[in-house]
């Protein structure tokens, strides 16, 4: 009973400490297959996305969506993180100077990798390289998994309308308009064969 009792409260101390990141916050919260293998939950500890993140965007330059996206591919659909977490991993990464943003036409925020950013990929290579490792197998484990798209979209559609509500009540008109866009997508989901 000892050892429960331990275990539980070194639990709460890691996810306690306010200094921790949005990343490590969120790193147990998968999508999708989390009962075969495990899922991604132990997968991202601390720091570890952001190492993620920062590759993709080494890589080349891209919007959040595009990261979310990314990460889903290269684990096969096994995990999906949420624009909560990507978000403010990016807000992290620009005001640590490891990113520059600049928003084109479409007021998307094109993230690009700074000089620093890649002097901070290269001290953490073997990491990194280590995580894209695990991705690659995780990816070959869970091939053919949960749609995390779904998940995504439906994460998406919340905060969209949170987004809308926070800028002030609507009236009814809008409320009719946003529950017919809502209903009619469902009645299109409900329409998939």
């Amino acid at each position: 009973m000892h050892h429960r009792h331990s275990h539980n409260e070194r639990h709460g101390r890691r996810f306690g400490r306010v200094e921790h990141s949005q990343d490590e916050h969120h790193h147990g919260r998968t999508h999708g297959r989390q009962g075969r293998g495990g899922g991604l939950g132990r997968f991202f500890a601390h720091g570890d996305l952001r190492l993620v993140i920062l590759q993709l965007i080494a890589e080349k330059p891209r919007h959040g969506y595009e990261l979310i996206k990314a990460i889903e591919e290269r684990v096969a659909g096994a995990y999906s993180p949420s624009p909560g977490v990507i978000y403010p991993t990016l807000t992290l990464l620009e005001e640590l100077g490891y990113v520059t943003v600049s928003t084109g036409e479409s007021a998307k925020k094109l993230h690009e990798i700074t000089a620093e950013g890649r002097a901070f990929l290269d001290a953490n290579r073997r990491a990194v390289d280590a995580l894209f490792a695990r991705m690659a197998e995780t990816s070959r484990a869970h091939g053919g998994g949960t749609a995390p798209q779904i998940l995504r979209a439906m994460e998406n559609l919340k905060l969209a309308l949170r987004l809308r509500l926070s800028r002030g009540p609507l009236n009814e008109e809008q409320i009719n308009a946003a529950a017919a866009l809502i209903d009619a997508a469902a009645t299109g989901v409900e329409q998939i064969t």
